[in-house]
């Protein structure tokens, strides 16, 4: 599928400032996925081409933070594995299982986990004690969250974030940093299958894919310089714009008034 070039650097654009979002607090598809959909891109190809794109977003944040030593390798590995293991599963799942249902209960979730965001003291800069084992963590989060990612996808950064700050006791910041890790790692599981299956639009992704580079090393930057001020209230906005959009397709009967 070949697009305009004026139409490519719209992408880059809209990429550039989803990556410096997704760095940050997670939700750049509300961006990328409506802006490749307005091109006449078939919704299969948009799915896969959005994950190319994102793939290189998150490489580029998980890259910095790691440079600035805020990833623990020992503790994280298991979760990588047990990440990419749920989401490929999560990837083969959406073809046979209907997801309506979660379609339909996600929304409530992201408010949820807003207010959560919003309210815990234990959403700060400063660590807390960790509440499960750190293999335990990796089935229930890196496989859990994983399986979502690959099987339908919104919110997925706002899961990770709060697993990492309610249950491993990260401060905001790491638990960014290592979110960033899972968010690639999951990625790339999911864009091997769509790869095999011939639904990336590579082209418009390796263009959308120097954009997200870009963007998500100045979000990761803003990460390190204003923490958990930065990154709270914009966590609580992204999961609740995602809930609004959710809330709005899921549940149409409710705006037959507007």
């Amino acid at each position: 599928m070949e697009l305009e070039l004026v139409t490519l650097f719209a992408l880059f654009g809209v990429a550039l400032v989803a990556g410096f979002i997704d760095a940050i607090a997670g939700g750049g598809g509300l961006l990328t996925v409506p802006a490749l959909l307005a091109t006449g891109m078939p919704p299969a190809l948009v799915l896969g081409t959005n994950k190319l794109q994102s793939s290189f977003g998150s490489f580029s944040a998980t890259w910095f933070y790691a440079r600035r030593g805020l990833l623990e390798w020992a503790m994280i590995w298991p979760v990588v594995i047990c990440t990419f293991i749920g989401a490929a599963i999560g990837t083969l799942a959406v073809q046979t299982i209907d997801a309506a249902m979660l379609e339909r209960l996600l929304p409530f979730l992201l408010m949820a986990f807003a207010c959560y965001f919003y309210f815990s003291p234990r959403v700060s800069d400063a660590e807390s004690s960790r509440r499960l084992t750190p293999m335990l963590f990796a089935l229930l989060v890196g496989g859990g969250v994983g399986f979502y990612d690959g099987f339908f996808g919104p919110g997925t950064g706002s899961f990770f974030a709060i697993g990492f700050v309610a249950l491993a006791g990260f401060g905001m910041a790491r638990a960014t940093a290592h979110t960033k890790l899972l968010n690639f790692t999951s990625n790339i599981a999911s864009l091997l299958f769509f790869a095999l299956g011939g639904k990336v639009v590579w082209s418009v992704g390796f263009c959308m894919a120097l954009g997200q580079f870009i963007g998500a090393r100045f979000g990761s930057k803003m990460v390190l310089k204003q923490g958990v001020k930065l990154i709270k209230p914009l966590l609580v906005t992204v999961s609740l714009l995602m809930s609004a959009k959710l809330v709005w397709s899921q549940y149409p009967e409710l705006f037959t008034w507007i």
